[in-house]
């Protein structure tokens, strides 16, 4: 196919701003606004202007011709439209489109006897520019009035008629494409674009003349939240070039990560489209401020991705960052070059591409002789093969060599397919198959472009666009939905430079519309498996509850749930019942432990062996006493009351046993029946004993008439009276509430939980034990205080003063038993401390009985024998008047000795 070079700028006869301003625009088909005709007259006068200085576009002659937009060059320094040549993103794919033209004109199935040509222009990559360029694609359109119009010789000048450009291919950048699709859709030309994936040209009310054969950022925004999420990051920033790709692009996933939750954005930061000088050190040093957002999301450009990672590493970051770009990063080596340690790790995604091989045969065999129609060619092979070619007038370079012509592309310069080489091929094909459908609904059985095709319809190819279907030159299939936009097919990649011979980018999983990642085959930094964190906040360890912080969902504080406290969500702590208490870990509660007083206790062991040791006291008395039964020492010691008083003082030791049992209903009840019995029993022989001594020698003081009830069977029935007292009471208790054990779990339960218990007892509270003991107390005292009225009694004829230093005694100990025993009250061992000291207070009370009154006996009976025998019996009557002689000499000879004299005075009851 051959090509020209051609301007629509007028004869130069003819001055350029009197021919731009001398066109008057006047709509055949279309009825825009006054202020629209104005401005597109302006525009259109520039454009031509600035194409007759600027003759840079590509003419394929043909039937149908289509328009193409590329970046042949990069943007231009300030003042200059176009940069440096573009030789991937812009020759390669112009030349995609180039190489689909031949294949579809060469086809003879598709578009058979129809020629497609092309007018293919340069963006430098500026939407400003871009739109001067592409009213090229619509001057066909418009009708002109040259009437009025002379040239200086006062002839008519002569216009050449443009092309029709019946769709546009493009184009590349997402605001380049939006720009010029507010003008193509004016004029109903429909556009395909290879690349821009800006979100909102998905907006099929605004850009209803707009297609693309790339999926848009919105699924590309999908497809990077789910990565994030698949890498278990719930905190990352955003980075987005300035212009509507990136802030699109990142608009996009913030709305898609906010809609699916569990996502939050630490910072979101715009690149200036003019950075100044410092501005990237500027935005890592801000993305450093939420260093725990380690994850950065970025839509950006080539050269503010490759600045981006050249201040992390000034910042000494290399490492700490893990980038996840868009497509504009890709699989691209450009951006990554010299700073491939920063950017190792960086997880990019792709529109799922492969490499198309006629494509690559066709290139590499490109020469300067074979390919004139590419006008940007040459600049292409100056660049690619670093040498310059000889022109007419221009000197050459001594430090570039000549180009000889000979070079052959990929063997003596890098080749790689440019990623979108696919996508051009697939927007020229699906522009094709378009136009076959149409010709066939049309122009059925006609060879070439029938009339119903000329001119194309606009709207009607715009229709048959959206319905195409077929395979694609990568095999996979072409379509588009309602709104232009193709389905999402994604390779993601990873940068890998450890543990493989080949550093690069290695396809890690893909994505449509649902991801499939391969986490075991990513590596970070340094070659490390682990996928690094980019949380706000770390999980909570079990036991602790997250306190959120206000307005950002992924970031909390963990509290320990404290005390009695077990973890009820990740947000609740809650009290564990009253008889349970948490894990260790705080995660459910467990029940708390029951104890009891164990017989292998040292609260246990000391009551006990005092107890034993009583126990075999006393029936050590009781056997003495039964087998000498009818001594005068038994006898005179009072027979029935001392049984009675040492049953007592037994039942006071075997109540020791029954307050360390295991409690049950039973143990509880014996323990209510004999705690207060065994004291009762003893203190009311005891007072019965002090009574009728006390009564007789009052009473011998009067007369010597005994007193009444003083024989033993009445002081029985007196005892048995005062017992039977607390019997009752008890059993009245019994019936009000009966006998049953209880746990308690106030008792110890401390602040720290391991350590809490529940105590296995019988419900006798401290006061209803006081009160159990309340009477047995009142006896006590009772006794004691006739005890002191019986002190003067001679001991020659009684038992008072034993058993007056017996109640002392008695009351010194439970004097000091009150204190320890309510003292304990908040001590974590208050029950056993105050199970011994009850036990041990009733052990020592009834030794002091035993010992006091019934041991001297003892040893007097074994012992001394002979001094049990039976003495001359007296009288009543003798007995009284002796005590009170007696008392009568001894309160004499106290009185003696206050006058400082002692003297002796016979005994005269002897």
């Amino acid at each position: 196919t051959d090509h020209t070079m051609t301007s629509p700028s007028p004869p130069p006869l003819l001055h350029h701003h009197q021919c731009a301003t001398a066109r008057l625009l006047s709509w055949s088909t279309w009825h825009c606004p006054t202020w629209l005709l104005w401005m597109l007259w302006a525009w259109l006068g520039t454009a031509w202007a600035h194409q007759h200085s600027h003759p840079h576009s590509i003419k394929i002659p043909g039937d149908i011709t289509l328009g193409g937009l590329f970046p042949v060059h990069a943007k231009g320094p300030s003042g200059l439209p176009c940069g440096e040549i573009k030789k991937e993103k812009g020759i390669h794919r112009m030349e995609a489109m180039l190489y689909a033209l031949d294949q579809i004109n060469s086809d003879p199935d598709l578009l058979p006897n129809i020629t497609l040509g092309a007018r293919i222009l340069d963006t430098c990559s500026r939407d400003t520019y871009a739109l001067e360029q592409s009213l090229t694609f619509v001057q066909a359109l418009i009708q002109k009035d040259t009437s009025d119009i002379r040239c200086s010789n006062g002839e008519q000048p002569i216009i050449r008629k443009p092309e029709r450009v019946v769709g546009v291919i493009g184009a590349s950048a997402s605001s380049v494409s939006i720009m010029v699709a507010n003008v193509l859709r004016l004029f109903e030309i429909p556009q395909i674009s290879y690349a821009s994936t800006a979100p909102e040209l998905s907006d099929n009310n605004r850009y209803d003349f707009f297609s693309r054969v790339v999926p848009p950022d919105s699924y590309q925004a999908q497809a990077m939240v789910d990565i994030v999420k698949a890498l278990g990051w719930n905190y990352v920033s955003t980075l987005a070039s300035e212009g509507n790709y990136g802030e699109s692009g990142v608009d996009a996933f913030v709305q898609i990560s906010r809609e699916a939750g569990g996502l939050c954005i630490a910072q979101s930061m715009k690149i200036p489209r003019d950075p100044k000088p410092g501005e990237f050190d500027k935005l890592i040093k801000r993305l450093m401020e939420t260093p725990n957002a380690r994850g950065v999301i970025i839509f950006a450009n080539e050269d503010d991705i490759k600045q981006v990672l050249e201040a992390a590493r000034r910042a000494n970051l290399t490492g700490h960052f893990k980038f996840v770009g868009s497509d504009s990063w890709g699989a691209k080596s450009s951006p990554i070059l010299d700073h491939e340690d920063v950017a190792e790790g960086a997880v990019t995604i792709l529109p799922k591409r492969a490499s198309i091989e006629g494509f690559d045969q066709y290139f590499t065999s490109r020469s300067l002789e074979n390919n004139r129609r590419n006008i940007w060619f040459a600049e292409f092979w100056e660049d690619d093969f670093r040498c310059k070619l000889t022109r007419p007038g221009i000197k050459l370079d001594p430090e570039k060599k000549k180009c000889t012509g000979n070079e052959r592309i990929s063997r003596d310069s890098p080749y790689e397919q440019e990623g979108k080489v696919q996508f051009v091929i697939d927007a020229v094909y699906a522009m094709a198959h378009a136009l076959h459908n149409m010709h066939q609904d049309l122009c059925p059985g006609a060879i070439g472009v029938c009339d119903k095709m000329d001119p194309v319809e606009g709207r009607l190819l715009l229709s048959y666009i959206r319905s195409v279907n077929f395979n694609g030159s990568a095999g996979t299939g072409v379509l588009f939905n309602e709104n232009g936009d193709a389905p999402g097919r994604y390779d993601i990649f990873q940068y890998q430079m450890t543990n493989t011979s080949n550093p690069g980018y290695r396809v890690i999983g893909q994505w449509t519309n649902n991801l499939r990642l391969n986490v075991e085959e990513m590596q970070w930094s340094g070659g490390d498996r682990q996928i690094p964190d980019s949380v706000c906040s770390f999980p909570c360890r079990p036991g602790e509850r997250k306190k959120m912080v206000k307005g950002v969902p992924c970031c909390w504080h963990c509290e320990l749930c404290d005390g009695y406290q077990y973890q009820a969500d990740e947000f609740t702590c809650e009290m564990c019942p009253f008889d349970m208490r948490p894990m260790p870990n705080r995660t459910a509660c467990r029940p708390t432990p029951i104890i009891k007083l164990e017989w292998h206790s040292p609260w246990a062991i000391i009551p006990v062996f005092l107890a034993i040791l009583g126990i075999v006291a006393t029936l050590s008395v009781v056997i003495t006493f039964i087998r000498f039964n009818d001594t005068p020492i038994v006898r005179a010691a009072g027979r029935e009351l001392s049984y009675v008083l040492l049953t007592g003082i037994f039942l006071i030791y075997l109540i020791t046993f029954l307050m360390i049992a295991e409690p049950g209903a039973v143990v509880c009840a014996f323990r209510r029946l004999l705690l207060g019995l065994g004291m009762c029993i003893t203190y009311s022989a005891m007072l019965t004993k002090t009574n009728r001594i006390y009564r007789i020698f009052e009473q011998g003081k009067k007369s010597v008439t005994p007193p009444k009830f003083i024989s033993p069977t009445s002081q029985l029935v007196i005892t048995f009276i005062l017992i039977s007292i607390q019997v009752v009471g008890v059993f009245i208790w019994f019936g009000v509430v009966p006998p049953h054990t209880i746990v308690d779990y106030e008792e110890q339960r401390p602040p720290n939980p391991e350590l809490a218990r529940g105590i296995l007892k019988c419900d006798m509270s401290d006061l209803s034990l006081i009160c159990c003991l309340s009477y047995s107390i009142v006896l006590m005292v009772t006794c004691t205080v006739y005890a002191v009225k019986s002190r003067g009694v001679p001991e020659t004829f009684n038992e008072a003063k034993p058993i007056g230093f017996t109640m002392y005694t008695t009351c010194i100990i439970w004097l000091a038993f009150v204190p320890i025993f309510f003292g304990t009250a908040q001590s974590t061992e208050k029950m056993f401390i105050q199970t011994t000291t009850l036990t041990v207070s009733m052990s020592l009370s009834a030794s002091v009985s035993l010992g006091m009154l019934y041991i001297p006996k003892v040893y007097v009976i074994i012992f001394h024998p002979e001094q049990n025998v039976q003495k001359r019996k007296r009288s009543f009557k003798a007995v009284v008047q002796a005590a009170t002689m007696s008392t009568r000499l001894s309160q004499k000879s106290n009185s003696d000795k206050q006058n400082g004299e002692t003297k002796l005075e016979p005994d005269r009851m002897q």
